[in-house]
């Protein structure tokens, strides 16, 4: 009996073996002009490549820097039709399985205490909320805003006194499982405001006169599958009528300009939309939540990564929204406060114009409900290690985004009625 159990085990494990990436490579090409973005365009019709920046081939465009993952049977050819082109480009990772591997590259503190230098999983993150609703609960709460499609909990944790009426701001992190730095801020701010309230006089002033409302995790079903089988996923895991590809781009199911990109009808596409605005559990979940707390609520930010910006709205039009020189120059002092700490520079500006045009976002649907703040960061980095920012770079990160946000806070606490 003793020998029959590993065997169990293997064989368990070999019915569902994540998926690996094995010498699988991406690449940055910078594009000159429209004969370049078009080469891009015909060798994603004909090849599988997975766009990480911009995140479709419908977005690619003259004079634009892109990244993109190939797999290790295509980027030779990939790489010749590049040559051949005299296109210039460089390979930002030479092994992906190798990079993925890398990422974690912290030791564990104390074996059984939540690390926030570590990136975690779903179990690891529901363990924690409880945690913090334990040791701090004159300021933490837990409120279970819904379920996932596999029926995992959607879980907000309020931070602030009993007070509905006080202004409020929304933030969520992972909205694309892949983007693993995102929830690991999320962690970091509850962690930080529960423990520097009291100590920190910012974080005291904001946590005496608001409350925040953050979803550490929005696509759950995705991130779990991020974990368990394919580090690179991005949607979340709803089956679509019609065809065998799983998934819906949760930040394109938003009832904002929801059906002006064609290019998000197909359910294999990474950028899918879904069959109607709010079709999904998640998203329902929290426009529904976000509706019902509208009164308080004075500020919507969400976090992604990577490529270190801060965006506002609008992403489905190049129309400036009407309060332009505001939501500016709180993006222009937020990156400058978020730079003080380590000197990581951010750009900031309309998500059209600054990164890509994009339909049925959140933050453009937050902005036309009458959120008129609302703010999205794309965090670290640039393009080293892009969705495979390594354990070791989630502390500095964390630290110096949580300057920008709390400037935000105060900000918001200030100037709005």
């Amino acid at each position: 009996m003793r020998f029959l159990l590993p065997v169990g085990l293997i064989a368990t494990t070999l019915a569902i073996a994540p998926v690996r990436f094995d010498r699988e490579k991406v690449l940055r090409v910078k594009l000159q002009d429209e004969k370049q973005a078009n080469i891009i365009k015909d060798l994603a019709q004909t090849n599988q490549l997975d766009f990480w920046y911009p995140d479709a081939a419908h977005h690619v465009a003259a004079n634009m820097t892109i990244d993109f993952r190939v797999s290790e049977k295509e980027s030779q050819s990939i790489q010749s039709s590049l040559d051949q082109n005299k296109m210039h480009y460089e390979i930002l990772i030479h092994d992906l399985q190798e990079e993925i591997e890398k990422q974690f590259d912290v030791k564990e503190d104390i074996p059984g205490r939540h690390s926030y230098a570590k990136y975690n999983n779903w179990d690891k993150i529901v363990a924690w909320t409880e945690k913090m609703v334990h040791k701090h609960p004159e300021m933490v709460s837990r409120i279970k805003i819904g379920t996932t499609v596999e029926d995992n909990p959607l879980y907000v944790l309020k931070i602030g006194k009993r007070d509905e009426r006080r202004k409020a701001i929304f933030m969520d992190c992972g909205i694309h499982a892949r983007e693993w730095i995102s929830p690991a801020f999320c962690q970091w701010f509850v962690y930080q405001a529960a423990k520097t309230y009291g100590r920190d006089k910012i974080m005291t002033k904001l946590l005496d006169q608001m409350n925040f409302y953050v979803l550490p995790v929005f696509n759950v079903d995705g991130y779990i599958w991020s974990w368990t089988q394919n580090r690179m996923w991005r949607k979340n895991r709803s089956k679509n009528q019609n065809s065998n590809c799983i998934g819906t781009d949760l930040n394109r199911n938003f009832n904002a300009s929801w059906n002006s990109f064609p290019n998000t009808k197909d359910p294999c596409a990474e950028t899918y939309r879904g069959p109607e605005p709010e079709s999904e559990k998640e998203t329902k979940a929290v426009t529904d939540f976000i509706r019902s707390h509208l009164k308080s609520i004075k500020a919507y930010i969400t976090f992604h990564s990577y490529s270190q910006m801060l965006l506002f709205p609008y992403g489905y039009t190049s129309k400036l929204p009407p309060n332009y020189k505001d939501l500016a120059k709180v993006a222009k002092i937020g990156t400058d406060v978020l730079s003080t700490r380590y000197e990581t520079r951010y750009i900031y500006g309309p998500i059209a114009s600054t990164i890509y045009p994009t339909s049925g976002s959140s933050l453009d649907w937050a902005y036309n409900l009458g959120i008129k703040h609302t703010f999205a960061f794309e965090l670290r980095d640039k393009g080293k290690f892009c969705f495979l920012l390594p354990e070791s770079q989630i502390k500095p990160t964390c630290k110096e985004t949580l300057l920008a946000v709390k400037f935000i806070a105060k900000y918001i606490l200030k100037h709005t009625s």
